[in-house]
């Protein structure tokens, strides 16, 4: 790269491409969140058990973990522009076909088809910006890039919730279409065709399968853990017309935790393989010698594990347990929001002073701080302002963490390689934010198992009757609490409903006490990955040579 290179500023249509490439990133991560709130209506509206909710919420991120190494190299190499455009076509097509969803098979396809397209749109915006911007510009613009990234994510709860309390839970999808025509409108006008430098012959399809079976079979396992049983099976489990009786000796699922670690293992063999046969690979395995990226990575999965882990759990306690309609609980999870637009916009000022790994650093404690009080402070009485303020502390550390994260990921992988660099860190993000999910609605199942007999033995609540209507509460996630408070004393359980609720509220509130503490220990190895990219950054500024070559 030449001084030039490094001096000369974007050019106008460069800024405004920015800006639609931006936009379309928001777009898609939008949706990963802008389902959460809204997540207790559509459990109602469309009879769905706790399994189906985490699908409906999670498929979304497996699938774009799965596709977007592949999709990377794909845009590589038929134009990143190309491919963004293709993939919002699909996103919204995905869009029409969740809006018009009436059964829990039909809204998880849909939200199948959204990744595909997500799975197009999100290497093809970064690694754009990577190729597009130089020297101190490239670090304004990933800045602008990360801060999408948490600003869309926190907001997305506030969207989902207002738009359905005044609209219907199908305008969170219906929104997509003229959002995305606009952004079509402004890739055409803005964005430059770029490609990758990477012309080795083939096509990795070995590699595309492998990722998507290691990934898929893992966070599948994760989330049907609870109801199929983590080790003896508890029910029979048929796909695809093939059942896995409740009389096999093990459970599927750790066959498919096997199947998921062997799948990746071989992956990375592939890769290597393929790499050493001068071949096209669709990860490019050297770009973890570089410290900054192997660490930085480690960091981005934990930081999304931790977030995905609040999101998905955080509106089914608001809702359900303090009873608070979906637009208030959508308000209080947007004080995210404001924390990470607060922060994120002063996070490059402080890069410039403290390093960006120095900001990372210091967003990744305020988040442990923040999850760790919130962990702690939870309860069936607990103020929802209360914990408005305290998202909001997250929300800050969030910002800093997310606006810097990326440039630190990236900060010494050469512009040929950006688009296998950016694939790559945002296929962490995915494989995180679907791990959070899936871990955080694990954990809640697991619990919940326990703290709802027990927080209605507390209360003399016993028989069958109770044993039921805690299954329930747990299948529902959550959603049995609301009906019985609606039913008051015409419930089944007379004038002892009152009783009840608030029994089952409190087991409620403990189960997704121990979901935020999974998110706590995520957000920890979080901040043990910063530090590791901390010390390696300023031993690369001090021009020491590295150890981890």
């Amino acid at each position: 790269m030449t001084d030039t290179e490094e001096t000369t500023p974007p050019t106008r249509r460069e800024w405004l491409g920015l800006a639609a490439l931006s936009t379309a990133l928001g777009m898609i991560v939008l949706d990963g969140t802008i389902v959460g709130v809204a997540l207790p209506t559509i459990i109602r509206d469309l009879n769905l058990d706790l399994t189906d909710a985490q699908w409906v919420n999670s498929i979304y991120a497996v699938v774009l973990a799965a596709l977007l190494l592949s999709s990377g190299r794909l845009s590589d190499r038929l134009g990143r522009r190309r491919m963004l455009l293709v993939g919002l076509v699909l996103f919204m097509i995905g869009s029409i076909l969740a809006a018009l969803s009436d059964a829990a098979s039909p809204l998880i396809w849909a939200r199948v088809v959204q990744a595909l397209g997500a799975a197009l749109i999100m290497p093809a915006t970064l690694s754009t910006v990577n190729a597009t911007f130089r020297g101190r510009y490239r670090a304004a613009a990933f800045g602008v890039w990360g801060a999408v990234i948490s600003g869309a994510a926190a907001v997305g709860p506030l969207a989902g919730g207002a738009l359905t309390q005044y609209a219907s839970w199908e305008w969170i999808f219906i929104v997509n279409i003229p959002l995305g025509l606009i952004v079509m409108v402004a890739t055409v006008l803005w964005v430059r065709e770029t490609r990758g430098g990477d012309n080795r012959p083939g096509v990795d399809v070995d590699g595309a399968l492998l990722s998507g079976i290691g990934f898929g079979a893992l966070v599948f396992a994760i989330i049907e853990g609870p109801n199929l049983g983590w080790w003896t099976p508890t029910m029979d489990f048929t796909i695809f017309g093939l059942t896995w009786p409740a009389t096999a000796p093990i459970s599927i699922v750790p066959v498919l935790l096997l199947i998921g670690i062997v799948a990746l293992v071989l992956f990375v063999l592939w890769e290597r393989h393929r790499a050493h046969n001068g071949r096209s690979a669709i990860l490019d395995l050297t770009l973890f010698s570089l410290p900054t990226f192997a660490w930085g990575n480690v960091t981005a999965a934990m930081v999304a594990v931790g977030e995905f882990a609040i999101i998905f759990v955080l509106p089914l306690y608001l809702m359900n347990v303090l009873g608070l309609d979906v637009m208030i609980a959508g308000l209080i999870l947007a004080a995210m929001a404001v924390g990470a637009f607060l922060s994120g916009a002063s996070a490059r000022h402080l890069a410039a002073r403290f390093g960006a790994p120095g900001v990372v650093l210091l967003g990744l404690f305020l988040e442990v701080a923040g999850v760790l009080v919130l962990a702690l402070f939870i309860s069936s009485t607990t103020s929802g302002w209360a914990i408005a303020a305290i998202l909001a502390v997250y929300g800050l550390g969030l910002g800093l963490a997310s606006a810097q994260l990326t440039s630190t990921v990236l900060r010494d992988v050469p512009p040929k390689q950006s688009g296998q660099g950016s694939a790559t860190q945002s296929t962490v993000r995915q494989v995180g934010s679907a791990l959070g999910t899936a871990f955080s609605g694990a954990a809640l199942s697991m619990a919940l198992a326990f703290t709802l007999p027990n927080a209605l033995a507390q209360d003399g609540i016993t028989g069958d009757a109770a044993t039921q209507a805690a299954e329930e509460t747990r299948q529902s996630a959550g959603t049995t609490i609301e009906i019985l408070r609606q039913q008051g004393s015409s419930s089944p359980f007379g004038s002892d409903t009152d009783t009840v609720v608030k029994a089952l509220a409190e087991g409620f509130s403990d189960g997704t006490r121990a979901a935020m503490l999974v998110a706590v220990v995520f957000l920890a190895l979080g901040v043990l990955g910063a530090v590791r990219v901390w010390v390696v950054a300023r031993r690369t500024s001090a021009g020491e040579p590295s150890a981890e070559r």
